[in-house]
């Protein structure tokens, strides 16, 4: 996979997406901040209240479809999403089955006037793993799994604290923890640090970490409790490790499931370009320099593969991602190149297929 993976297929994808909140109800003392990806040098801030309310939604009963505040039609009547089978890490499922991450959106109706708005905006570009090996070099966002008695550490939130959740965080120390760009103490990229605490099933993740002589530090962080639905979870107007406000895990794609022969979820996945909304189930929205805020879609939003992508000539493990995403589908948690969707990092060996 990785860098010798295919690009598989034109960005042919299908829409869905729930009401969509608007910056003019904001919350008295959302957030003015970015980050998650290329989007932390925008002009991201929180976005408002409101899309749990409409058509529906909401933490206890997550919906799909929905009018658009940005021109899409409203679908009454689809067919309702199914809760799916969360996978598992270290022995913890990965949100409850009917969190927005497990639903099954293969029978949900799509909103046609999105689809073509983001065709538009992406143009040829291919959808593109963005995890592998290349030579020596792993990629990806590794995901840690500690035990319960996992030592607590103090962590420095240096640019958003006001949209962190307080430590201490069990983060491993330099020698013993796995980081996205590879070395804790001169990390390179996104520097995404994820950990998993096992017997509590909590998931602690960060952006922009770091550790340094006096210890770890993050440009914000974020706090989950797997046994519960994350919708909810974060304020609205904040953001996470993600600019989406959502949690990063649960929306990486993971070796174990591919080798097993299916995925039982969404995945994460970026494009440049955002708006100044977002939709349930973000929290937070992310306006990059250079974006034209009335071109991108919100955060959140929502796309499946086509059911009719023929994927029959292509490798067992090509098969079970797109097949996972005809079902499951992709959220846009974060901006960076368009169509790219996260992997865990993980090198296990063996040939690949």
């Amino acid at each position: 996979m990785g860098k010798t993976f295919q690009l598989l297929c034109a960005v042919s994808c299908l829409v869905t997406l729930p009401s969509c909140s608007d910056d003019s109800a904001a919350p008295a003392g959302a957030g003015g901040s970015s980050s998650g990806g290329s989007s932390q040098s925008g002009s991201g801030q929180g976005g408002a209240s409101g899309a749990a309310g409409k058509n529906g939604g909401g933490a206890g009963n997550p919906s799909v479809g929905g009018a658009s505040a940005n021109g899409g039609s409203s679908r009454g009547g689809s067919p309702p999403v199914v809760p799916g089978k969360p996978g598992e890490v270290g022995g913890c499922q990965m949100f409850p089955a009917a969190d927005h991450w497990n639903l099954d959106v293969s029978s949900v109706a799509v909103d046609a006037a999105w689809t073509q708005k983001v065709q538009d905006l992406v143009g040829d570009a291919r959808i593109h793993p963005d995890y592998g090996v290349d030579g020596e070099e792993l990629y990806g966002i590794p995901i840690n799994v500690v035990p319960e008695t996992q030592p607590l550490a103090p962590v420095t939130f240096d640019w958003y604290p006001e949209e962190s959740d307080e430590g201490p965080y069990p983060f491993p120390g330099p020698a013993d923890v796995i980081i996205e760009g590879n070395s804790p103490e001169s990390c390179d990229g996104d520097c995404h640090l994820l950990v998993l605490q096992q017997g509590t099933c909590l998931l602690f993740e960060g952006y922009a970490c770091e550790y340094r002589g006096d210890g770890w530090h993050c440009g914000n962080g974020a706090k989950w409790d797997l046994n519960e639905l994350g919708y909810g979870q974060r304020p609205e107007g904040w953001t996470s490790a993600d600019a989406a406000g959502l949690a990063i895990a649960p929306g990486l794609l993971r070796y174990d499931e591919v080798r097993g022969g299916e995925v039982t979820h969404a995945l994460r996945f970026t494009l440049d370009c955002t708006t100044n909304k977002y939709v349930e189930p973000a929290s937070h929205y992310a306006v990059p320099d250079g974006c034209d805020p009335n071109d991108g879609p919100p955060m959140g939003t929502r796309v499946r593969l086509r059911a009719d992508y023929d994927v029959s000539g292509l490798s067992p493990s090509a098969q079970t991602v797109l097949n996972g995403m005809k079902k499951y589908g992709m959220i846009l948690a974060d901006n960076g190149s368009n169509f790219y969707f996260q992997g865990e990092a993980a090198f296990r060996g063996g040939p690949a297929r």
